[in-house]
């Protein structure tokens, strides 16, 4: 017998079993509390059955509400006499059916449960809606829609640093892979438009901050690489009043989960589970590998980025020793040339020097003694 049988049959029997109305109750019971829809053969189904799964659409409009109860009720007629034909032929006794009908049961006690947890979690208040809308504008005040261009890398060792140093220069999107290309490095290209609800909010704030046209590599814990490029944004605020409802639903959830683990948790620490046969010891030893994988996958990316760390920190100790053997070189370049200008200053000074010398020689020689009679005519005036 195929699986898919099995389930089908069990949803009938289970809808005979657990949904109020559709077995063989008292009738006069099911007509007091609830409304017959339709009867088949000796059993009915009601109209809270039917309204029971139209709850499941809540975006039905009500023009075609009427056609859409008609073909649930259909569906619920063929459900029924497919169950009654199982029953008729004793498969509810097969034990494939029984034991997916009871798979499905408890399915169903254990959901009602948790949900019976999760609804009674307190509403998200005011106060902690504002506050959420004030710490995330990036979602609401600051919101952007955001088109965008990634390339998806593939983890590999040592790539990170080279990757980082090629996007700082690339001019596009084309200059990155050709480069990944170049390397025979695995990527995926992808683009589209993205809501800022539609990104984590990890790589949200960072986006944010990027403009029209930048390129960006992200790394994330696993070692994969994400280059995105922003095409164009443009800003789609949303006012606090529009935001709320959506922030309580969201707090609401977040809340009601958090709330069904702690459940999940009081019940396991309070029970005596025991693990027998090929089990034993196996929640023990699966945690243990899970730990032992974890570590070795965390000591994995901690030696890669240790060495890209390395290696960046190569590359920058040798451009320092580059920069320093340049500037001293220009250092020695310029005493040279200083030493060079202050010989050419002091042999020039030298020349000038000489130069005059030899001219004031030139024109003491070239005086002219005064005749003895002149010098005596002055004296004599003098007296």
């Amino acid at each position: 017998m195929k699986i898919c049988p099995i389930v089908f049959l069990a949803s009938l029997l289970l809808a005979v079993t657990i949904t109020p109305g559709c077995g063989k109750t008292d009738q006069r019971e099911t007509k007091a509390t609830t409304q017959v829809a339709a009867k088949v053969n000796a059993e009915e189904i009601t109209v809270h059955q039917v309204n029971n799964i139209l709850a499941r659409n809540p975006n039905l409009k009500p023009e075609v509400a009427g056609d859409v109860k008609r073909e649930i009720l259909n569906r619920l007629i063929d459900q029924q006499l497919a169950k009654q034909e199982a029953i008729e032929n004793r498969l509810d006794r097969s034990p494939n059916v029984v034991q997916a009908i009871e798979a499905a049961r408890s399915e169903i006690l254990a959901r009602a449960h948790l949900e019976k947890i999760a609804a009674a979690q307190p509403r998200p208040t005011e106060e902690e809606i504002k506050k959420y809308y004030v710490e995330h504008p990036e979602l609401f005040a600051r919101r952007r829609v955001f088109s965008i261009e990634e390339i998806l890398v593939a983890p590999q060792a040592g790539l990170a640093a080279g990757l980082r140093e090629q996007v700082a220069k690339a001019r596009s999107m084309e200059d990155v892979a050709g480069w990944l290309k170049s390397r025979d490095v695995k990527f995926a290209v992808n683009s589209g438009v993205r809501a800022a609800e539609q990104i984590p909010l990890e790589l949200l704030s960072k986006l944010q901050e990027m403009k029209d046209g930048a390129i960006q590599p992200f790394e994330a814990d696993d070692g994969r690489i994400n280059v995105i490029r922003i095409v164009a944004s443009k800003p789609a605020p949303v006012d606090e009043a529009t935001a709320a409802p959506r922030i309580q639903q969201f707090l609401f959830n977040r809340r009601s989960s958090e709330a069904v683990a702690r459940e999940i948790k009081r019940l396991k620490d309070k029970a005596e589970i025991a693990y027998l046969g090929e089990f034993a010891g196996g929640a023990a030893a699966a945690e243990a590998k899970a730990k032992a994988e974890a570590e070795a996958k965390a000591k994995a990316l901690a030696a890669v980025k240790a060495k890209e760390k390395a290696e960046a920190q190569a590359r920058s100790d040798e451009l320092a020793k580059a920069r320093a053997a340049a500037e001293a070189k220009a250092r020695i370049e310029t005493g040279d040339r200083a030493e060079e200008l202050a010989r050419a200053r002091r042999a020039a000074e030298a020349k000038a020097r000489l130069e005059a010398e030899a001219r004031a020689k030139d024109t003491q020689s070239k005086q002219v003694p005064l005749p003895q009679e002149t010098i005596e005519k002055g004296v004599r005036g003098l007296k």
